[in-house]
């Protein structure tokens, strides 16, 4: 257990030494890949509860999926048949899905529905 920010910086500077070597990685019986494991769990547990990853909003996480698959509102508008303008209020937040487009939206999209429904 990491119990400082000290000690995370400490360990966080192995890991990356550890990391440069790739038979730390790969070599699963070397006694650095062991120590790599366990270093990075203790790094993953400390950041999991100091610096945790907010859950994104549904417009943050509409605006991913639109940047990654290329869409524009108006081509979301059409792959899950609402308007633009619709689009438009989820995106601004001025609006949310109904239950039927909140399914399509986690559906489609592959967007959890804890995010789409906002729980």
């Amino acid at each position: 257990m990491i119990k400082s920010e000290k000690e995370y910086q400490a360990i966080l500077n192995r890991v990356e030494e550890l990391l440069s070597n790739p038979d730390n990685i790969e070599n699963s019986d070397s006694k650095s890949y062991i120590e790599l494991n366990l270093l990075s769990d203790l790094v993953a547990d400390y950041e999991e509860k100091y610096y945790p990853i907010p859950t994104p909003t549904l417009s943050e996480a509409i605006r991913l999926r639109m940047q990654e698959r290329g869409l524009t509102q108006k081509s979301l508008s059409e792959y899950l048949g609402v308007s633009t303008s619709r689009i438009s209020e989820y995106l601004n937040g001025k609006s949310e899905p109904t239950l039927k487009i909140a399914r399509e939206i986690s559906k489609k999209l592959d967007i959890e529905a804890s995010i789409v429904l906002g729980v």
